[in-house]
């Protein structure tokens, strides 16, 4: 018995001998679009803040001006001189549209603070910045060639040659020119699509699915633009229809990336339009083919 007793000691000290491979960590979930790590309760902040600095920037920026210029604070009537002022003054109107610029990058840091959790999580991957599959690394600028030539027409068709306050902008000046064609391709299709595909689109396909959630998006996109194009029903309805079209590629592909490819090649096609109307021949010796063109840039501003 003694000696079974030794040999089971033995065995026992042999098994304690032998080393045990160390278990692997256990491997962070992969980061998907469209189970980012936000709610619904943080994008609907976002986006409603974002539309708040559109309002407060312009007018901290036109407040000094317009002092400058000779409105007193102290004048009854300073609110409406205010309101006159702010679209029949030629530098007013710029201030307003360069106003954007900080609009634009004070909305890509509360995008950035909600999509990473204020720095826990990667920002790219959290958005949808990557490509789905090979395809959509070519097909995201046929398509943006092929919605710009839908929208014209739907413009043209519908719209025909209503004018609206872009346009009075846009004839201004040069400067006002110039600064909305460099904001509606170098920030506006990133900063909006961030708000809209990344952040609302992606919180509402999870609780509701991919239809509500589209739904949804197209009509907070669309109904901020009303005010601004209204009476063009054809420039809202192309604006609706780049969102609706927008939305489904992000549904579609599962990513953030191409949107914005698509949004960036239909905004650089109308900004080159943009710049080079001053010196094409007058609408008086060679027919506009696209009257109101520039009316779907405030589409890529907002």
């Amino acid at each position: 018995m003694d000696n079974q007793f030794a040999n089971d000691a033995v065995g026992l000290n042999d098994l304690a001998s032998i080393p045990v491979a160390p278990q692997p960590a256990p491997q962070p979930a992969p980061y998907d679009a469209n189970n980012p790590p936000f709610g619904l309760g943080g994008a609907l902040l976002v986006w409603f803040l974002s539309l708040v600095l559109l309002v407060i920037i312009p007018i901290i920026l036109l407040v000094p001006y317009s002092i400058k210029r000779g409105l007193k604070l102290t004048d009854p009537n300073f609110l409406q001189l205010f309101a006159e002022f702010a679209i029949t003054d030629k530098g007013a109107i710029v201030l307003q549209v360069v106003s954007l610029l900080p609009c634009h990058l004070l909305t890509f840091g509360l995008v950035w603070a909600l999509a990473t959790r204020l720095g826990k999580h990667p920002f790219l991957k959290s958005i949808g910045w990557e490509w789905p599959d090979h395809i959509w690394s070519w097909l995201s600028w046929v398509l943006g060639v092929l919605l710009f030539g839908a929208g014209v027409v739907i413009a043209k068709v519908l719209g025909a040659d209503t004018p609206t306050q872009m346009e009075q902008i846009v004839n201004s000046s040069l400067a006002a020119r110039y600064s909305i064609a460099f904001l509606a391709v170098f920030t506006a299709p990133f900063v909006e699509e961030f708000v809209y595909r990344g952040v609302l689109f992606a919180a509402l396909q999870r609780l509701t699915g991919p239809i509500i959630a589209g739904i949804t998006t197209l009509g907070l996109f669309t109904l901020i633009h009303v005010p601004q194009y209204w009476p063009n029903i054809g420039v809202i309805v192309a604006v609706g229809f780049l969102s609706v079209a927008l939305t489904v590629v992000r549904a579609k592909s599962g990513r953030l990336l191409p949107c914005i490819v698509i949004h960036f090649v239909f905004n650089g096609i109308q900004s080159i339009i943009l710049l080079i109307e001053p010196y094409l021949p007058s609408a008086g010796s060679i027919p506009d083919p696209t009257p109101n063109l520039i009316l779907l840039l405030r589409s890529g501003l907002f």
